[in-house]
């Protein structure tokens, strides 16, 4: 029996406001995800919030609340974001979920042979609730590049981790494809990262330093280290231990990661998953950041980009395509206001609206929209295909693109408006016509078909106006022009 499918995104904290790393998250899941559907594929999308740990902690006693009076009023603003995207998730995590507490307590219990109990000093940054390394930290002169703040030292007693004895079996999952890091260039570098071994890793804080997280079974003095909560998410969602269920799903068959996270999750999750006697997940997809205007987002320069404001301005299709068409799935990618509208303004609007107006209004106009027979020729769409399992994303819509403006040079070329003309005179024009547009519909309804995983109202609407064999005619304009950031070419010259 075929695997039924499991799609996962990294959870993020809730102590802050969501951001566009988030959307790129939840898109790129559902890009895959309703690929997968289209394709007769029963599939999971897990999506999710973290909320142990002291950044949480500490903001909510900044609000004079409880940690789980604030998480409660906080994470809402992660599943308005989910939801506002078109994410079509279907589990949503909590990590103060019951269920969560209870089954990261039973594994811990379970990776007890793995664990010790020892005094840990290190290089603590708050921002990423993460030890790292001395030669980590030595690499960025002791500060945290993501954080523009000094590493802590700290040294407590802390429970321990084995991961190190978990390194030959995953760089050889590595090696091996068992486990596929996209793209191949982060494999290299997090396999450079682990050429001497992993380092044994804290899982757990003194209460006195953790106040806010999962209790240490047995051990009351104990919290356990946010890390190791918020990993096995992937799997407690799913139901697992005590939910059957979670085994037609498991192993996942991608999970999305922002890159300044790729080494929890190439290192430290597979560790726990081969201590659980748990296969790996397959592909680990490590998406790059989006730039602006060529820097890097950052909140105290204040050049933060709110998807919400785009999806409110422009449409959510908008929104999906600028993101997963002109962001490489693959790597870093960059944002300005001017560049968005141009995309939108021009691509979807003058090459996809305009076209699917055109057609539908000749189709009208002279077959009373009724559209013809017509040996449909089917574009070859194998490159398509293989980017969509690439998990190159932004290149299968470049496909669809590419199609959407053969079909406008056709009709540039074939001027069926003049075809039109010779009806009456000449026998020929009309069943000439009437093949030209069939053409042209048939088409679109292939482009439709392509859009579903990309632009699902789009895609919807194409569907609409075409597919019953009698075009109807959509109601206003599919991508009406906005000028906000750029000058609209009609105006008068100053």
């Amino acid at each position: 029996m075929e695997k039924k499918l499991y799609i996962a995104t990294a959870i993020p904290y809730v102590n802050g406001t969501p951001h566009i790393g988030n959307a790129l998250d939840y898109l790129i899941a559902d890009i895959w995800t309703r690929y997968q559907k289209q394709n007769g594929h029963d599939v999971r999308f897990q999506v999710g919030t973290d909320e142990h740990g002291n950044k949480i902690a500490v903001k909510a006693a900044e609000l004079g609340m409880t940690p789980k009076a604030y998480t409660d009023s906080s994470y809402v603003n992660f599943e308005a974001l989910m939801k506002k995207v078109g994410t079509s998730y279907t589990d949503f995590v909590r990590t103060t979920d019951e269920h969560h507490v209870a089954s990261v307590q039973y594994i811990w219990e379970k990776l007890q042979p793995f664990m010790y109990k020892g005094s840990y000093t290190g290089w603590y940054c708050v921002g990423h609730e993460a030890f790292f390394t001395d030669k980590e930290v030595q690499a960025t002169n002791g500060v945290c590049p993501d954080h523009q703040t000094p590493y802590q030292q700290v040294s407590e007693d802390n429970y321990f981790f084995k991961t190190s004895a978990f390194t030959d079996h995953i760089r050889t999952a590595l090696n091996d494809g068992i486990m596929q890091i996209y793209p191949e260039f982060r494999k290299l570098e997090f396999l450079e990262l682990i050429k001497d071994g992993l380092v044994d890793v804290s899982v757990s804080r003194p209460k006195k330093n953790l106040t806010w997280g999962i209790p240490v079974p047995g051990d009351p003095d104990q919290i356990m280290y946010v890390w190791l909560d918020a990993l096995a998410n992937y799997i407690t969602v799913l139901g697992y231990p005590d939910r059957p269920e979670w085994q037609e799903y498991w192993p996942a068959d991608v999970q999305v990661i922002g890159k300044d996270i790729l080494r929890f999750h190439a290192g430290i999750w597979p560790a726990m998953l081969i201590g659980l006697g748990l296969p790996l997940p397959k592909k680990l997809l490590a998406h790059g950041f989006v730039n602006i205007g060529g820097a890097k987002i950052s909140k105290t320069v204040g050049n933060v980009i709110d998807p919400n404001e785009i999806i409110d301005t422009y449409g959510l299709d908008a929104f999906r395509y600028f993101f997963s068409r002109h962001i490489p799935t693959l790597d870093d990618g960059d944002f300005t206001w001017e560049k968005f509208e141009d995309a939108y303004n021009n691509e979807l609007g003058n090459d996809l609206g305009n076209l699917i107006q055109r057609v539908a209004s000749m189709i009208i106009k002279y077959q009373a929209g009724v559209i013809g027979e017509s040996q449909q020729t089917e574009h070859d769409m194998s490159a398509y295909h293989a980017a969509m399992d690439g998990l190159e994303f932004n290149k299968a819509i470049d496909e669809v693109w590419n199609m959407v403006r053969s079909l406008n040079q056709y009709i540039d070329n074939v001027k069926p408006w003049d075809v039109a003309k010779g009806i009456g005179k000449d026998t020929e024009a009309e069943p000439h016509l009437a093949e030209i547009l069939a053409h042209c519909a048939g088409a679109l309804i292939q482009i439709g078909d392509l859009l579903v995983p990309f632009l699902p109202t789009a895609a919807t609407k194409i569907q609409d106006i075409f597919e019953s064999g009698v075009v109807k005619l959509p109601e206003g304009v599919l991508f009406p022009k906005v000028y906000i950031h750029t000058t609209d070419p009609r105006a008068p010259k100053a």
